[in-house]
Parts: structure tokens; C-alpha cells; sequence
């Protein structure tokens, strides 16, 4: 952010537009250590309530972690479900670089629970699509997608592999994604699960399960997420 955009702006969101700046331009990465309140006051030349106030501020956004007895560092991204984008563009958000490794990918005709979801014969045959999604070389996710298979001929395991699966569809296929039913648990990591997200067998997981329709009003795909909790915040705002 150029200095002229700071004038006018209150003490303590100067300090976090700087540290925010510094993690966007990636001279600061998860893990790596904050200045400290009072070395933040010192260089802004403010009080140390001001310094303080602005890495409250952070931390409760998760942008950083405050350690009692070692300090304040970087937090491990973290996606926010307040938006239906792709994990692409939630990574892209964040200045960082989103890549999946395609897992499976084939016809099934068997999965009666999912066709019936996407208001399809019971037989019907699905595309599925399994994905271990990583950011900052970290794993984040295994996705499983279905997809009517009809409706995405010529669709290939390659371009899944390479890029964005909303902007293969809108792209190549003109379906214009619009809006996302979406059912959320927890469960516990299955050993193999355990192992792709690199986490202990039967840690919490956060499970969403998505059915994803177009702006035609048409159920296109159906979503079966199992996430790593430490690495998502779902943000709710209530109202009475």
C-alpha cells in the first residue's frame, strides 16, 4: 500500500497495513516472527496500547499467532467459507499459490445417494473427481466432486489437474456458477485421510458437503470436502 493511501488512517491500521504488506509481498511467511508490541511502537513511533491493539486486531482476524513467553508470528493460511469461490481464488486471496493433485478420476454409475442429490436417475453416470488441494505446498483438503457425466464430455484428468474446476466449467462449458446448498459437520480423520492432509488418525476434520448449482437453477455438482480445521474459519454474522 503507497504511503499516501496511510494519511488520514487511525495509528494502528498503519501498523497492520505494514505487516500485511510485508506477508502479501511474501517477505514475511507463516511461522516467521512479528515485531514485537514494543518494537512495532518504537518504529511507528506510538504507544504501546496502539501496538497492542493492532496485533489484537490481527490475531483475531488470524492473520497472526500470539504465543505467551515466545511471541507473535505469522499463522498458517486459512480459507473463510463466507463466499462460494474456488479454492483457487480463496488461495489467490491470500497471495498464495493454490495446486491439487488429482487423487482419481473416472465414470462411476453406482453412487445413488449423490444422483439423487444432483436430480438424477440412480444409475446415472457421474464424473468423480478425487483432489488432495494444497497452498504454500501445505496440504489443505481432499475434495471429491461428481459431476453429471454428459454434461462435461471432453472434460480430462490434465485439466482438472492444472487449474481451477469453477473457471473449466464457466470457460469451457458456459455454466456460470451462481449458488451452493451446503451441509457442515465434523468427523474424524480415516487413517488414509490422515495421511494425505498430514495429520494424526482421528483428528477432527471439518466435513461440507456442497451441491452447487448454476444461475440456470440447475444442480451441476456436488461436493464432499473433508478440510483440516486448523487451516478454515467459517464466519457468521447473526442478526435479531
Amino acid at each position: 500500500m503507497p504511503n499516501s493511501q496511510l494519511d488520514g488512517m487511525p495509528a494502528y491500521k498503519k501498523i497492520q497495513a505494514t505487516i500485511l504488506r510485508r506477508i502479501e509481498s511474501g517477505q514475511l511467511k507463516p511461522g516467521d516472527t512479528v515485531d514485537s508490541e514494543r518494537e512495532l511502537a518504537k518504529i511507528h513511533k506510538v504507544s504501546l496500547m496502539t501496538a497492542r491493539h493492532a496485533l489484537t486486531t490481527l490475531e483475531r482476524e488470524g492473520v497472526v499467532q500470539r504465543r505467551r513467553g515466545s511471541g507473535t508470528f505469522v499463522a498458517p493460511p486459512k480459507i473463510h467459507f463466507n463466499k462460494l469461490t474456488s479454492f483457487t481464488e480463496q488461495m489467490s486471496g491470500r497471495s498464495l499459490t493454490a495446486c491439487s493433485k488429482v487423487l482419481s478420476f473416472g465414470i462411476v454409475d453406482n453412487e445413488q445417494e449423490v444422483a439423487a442429490r444432483l436430480n438424477l436417475a440412480s444409475n446415472a453416470r457421474l464424473l468423480k473427481v478425487e483432489r488432495l488441494r494444497l497452498a504454500a505446498e501445505e496440504p489443505f483438503a481432499v475434495e471429491t466432486c461428481y459431476l453429471p457425466a454428459e454434461d462435461f464430455v471432453g472434460l480430462t484428468r490434465a485439466a482438472v489437474a492444472r487449474g481451477s474446476l469453477f473457471s473449466i466449467l464457466e470457460g469451457a462449458y458456459g455454466i456460470q456458477i451462481a449458488y451452493a446448498d451446503e451441509e457442515m459437520d465434523a468427523t474424524a480423520a480415516a487413517p488414509a485421510i490422515a495421511n494425505l492432509l498430514q495429520v494424526e488418525h482421528g483428528e477432527p476434520l471439518l466435513r461440507i458437503r456442497q451441491l452447487i448449482f448454476s444461475s440456470a437453477g440447475k444442480a451441476s455438482i456436488y461436493v464432499l470436502g473433508l478440510y483440516r480445521s486448523d487451516r478454515h474459519t467459517l464466519l457468521v454474522r447473526r442478526f435479531r
